[in-house]
C-alpha cells in the first residue's frame, strides 16, 4: 500500500487515512481476506499516534471494509462496499479540480469545501475574518500568521504579548477580531487581558514534520534525542510533539533555547538535535560531527486550523454579539507523562 500523509493539509490525519485505505481496498491494492498490517506497524510507518490508526481501523469496520478475527487481526472484508469504478471517478474528480483551479481555489480549499457539504466540516467562511495573534516573540509571530493564512480565510493581526496590555485598554480595540489565537504558554494572560470583550481565545499547537519523525523512527534503539530553538517555549513544544509520536526507539533528553551554556550541555549529552532554522547554525557549531543535526520548523497541527475554522463558521463571518465572556476552546491531547494537555483541535 502506498500510503503518505500529509501534515500540512487542513484534512485532519485521520481522514486522510482512512480514505487512502478505503482506495487501497477498492482498488484491489490489499486483496480481500488480506490481513493488515497492525494498528503499532501502521502507525509506525506513518509516524503517527497509533490511537488514530485505532480509530481509522474503527471507522473502516463500521463502514464495512474490514473485520476483525480474534487471535488473528484485521482483514480486508470478503466483499467490501462497492463504489463507481476508478476510472469514472477519476474524470469526475479531474473535471472538479479544473473547474476550482478556474475559480482560483486549491486543492485544499477544494478538499474542505466537499468534506463541508458533505457533513464533515462547517460550511464555509464568507470572506476573510480578522484573527489576533498574540506570540512573544517576532518569528513566533510570522510563523503561525504564515501558517493560519495559507490554511484559512482569515487575516492575522500580528502583536506582540507585551503590546496586548496597551491595546486592551482602548475600548472598541477587541471588537474587530473573531477570535484571538496564541501558544499554550501564553493562553492564561492572553484570556485574562481579553476577559469580557468577547473574542474567544484559543491555543494552537504546532506539531513536528512527518518528515522529521519519519527520519527519527530510523535511528537505532536507545539514540538520544534534545529540542532546541530560539525559544524555550518553542522547544517545549517541538519536544512534547515528537513524543507523542510515541517512537520506541528514541529517548527524549531534554530542551533548551539556542543560546547560553545550556546547549552546549544538551548537545553533549544527544546523539541528534532537532532545531529550527534559526537555530541550526548555533547548533552545527557545537554539535561538530559526533552529533546529528534534524532541522524541523513545524506546521500547524490540522486540528487546531480545524477548531478555528469551526469556531468561525459558528460565527457565520458575522461579529460576534452575545454577551457572555466564551468559554475556551480546547481539545485534549494525552503529554508524555500520561496528563491531559489543553490543545486546540494540536501543537
Amino acid at each position: 500500500m502506498n500510503l503518505t500523509i500529509n501534515g500540512h493539509s487542513p484534512i485532519p490525519i485521520r481522514r486522510q487515512l482512512t480514505e487512502q485505505l478505503r482506495h487501497a481496498i477498492e482498488a484491489g491494492g490489499v486483496p480481500r481476506d488480506q490481513a493488515l498490517p497492525s494498528i503499532r506497524e501502521l502507525a509506525g510507518f506513518l509516524g503517527v499516534n497509533p490511537n488514530t490508526v485505532a480509530r481509522v481501523i474503527d471507522d473502516l469496520k463500521r463502514s464495512g471494509y474490514v473485520e476483525a478475527r480474534r487471535g488473528k487481526g484485521v482483514f480486508v472484508a470478503p466483499a467490501p462496499p462497492a463504489r463507481p469504478a476508478p476510472h469514472l471517478r477519476e474524470t469526475f474528480l479531474q473535471d472538479t479540480v479544473i473547474r476550482a483551479a478556474a475559480l482560483g481555489m486549491t486543492a485544499d480549499d477544494l478538499s474542505v469545501g466537499v468534506l463541508s457539504l458533505a457533513g464533515l466540516r462547517p460550511a464555509a467562511i464568507r470572506g476573510a475574518a480578522e484573527v489576533l495573534l498574540v506570540e512573544c516573540s517576532p518569528p513566533e509571530l510570522d510563523f503561525f500568521a504564515r501558517q493560519l493564512e495559507a490554511h484559512l480565510p482569515v487575516r492575522v493581526d500580528k502583536m506582540l504579548l507585551a503590546e496586548l496590555v496597551a491595546v486592551t485598554r482602548r475600548p472598541k480595540q477587541a471588537g474587530r477580531w473573531r477570535a484571538a489565537v496564541t501558544s499554550f504558554c501564553h493562553l492564561p494572560q492572553v484570556e485574562r487581558l481579553l476577559k469580557g470583550k468577547g473574542v474567544p481565545v484559543i491555543a494552537l499547537l504546532a506539531e513536528a514534520h512527518l518528515e522529521t519523525l519519519h527520519r527519527l523512527a530510523q535511528f537505532p534503539s536507545g539514540t538520544r534525542v534534545g529540542v532546541a530553538s530560539t525559544t524555550v517555549e518553542t522547544a517545549h513544544n517541538l519536544e512534547h510533539s515528537i513524543a507523542n509520536a510515541n517512537l520506541p526507539n528514541i529517548a527524549l533528553v531534554g530542551v533548551c533555547p539556542a543560546e547560553g551554556a545550556a546547549l552546549g550541555r544538551l548537545v553533549r549529552r544527544a546523539d541528534v538535535i532537532v532545531c529550527s532554522t534559526a537555530a541550526a547554525e548555533r547548533v552545527r557549531g557545537l554539535a561538530g560531527s559526533t552529533v546529528q543535526v534534524l532541522i524541523d520548523d513545524r506546521a500547524l497541527d490540522p486540528r487546531a486550523i480545524e477548531m478555528l475554522a469551526t469556531l468561525l463558521v459558528q460565527q457565520n463571518g458575522d461579529r460576534p454579539t452575545a454577551a457572555p465572556v466564551p468559554r475556551r476552546r480546547t481539545a485534549g491531547r494525552k503529554s508524555p507523562e500520561g496528563a491531559t494537555r489543553a490543545t486546540v483541535p494540536g501543537k
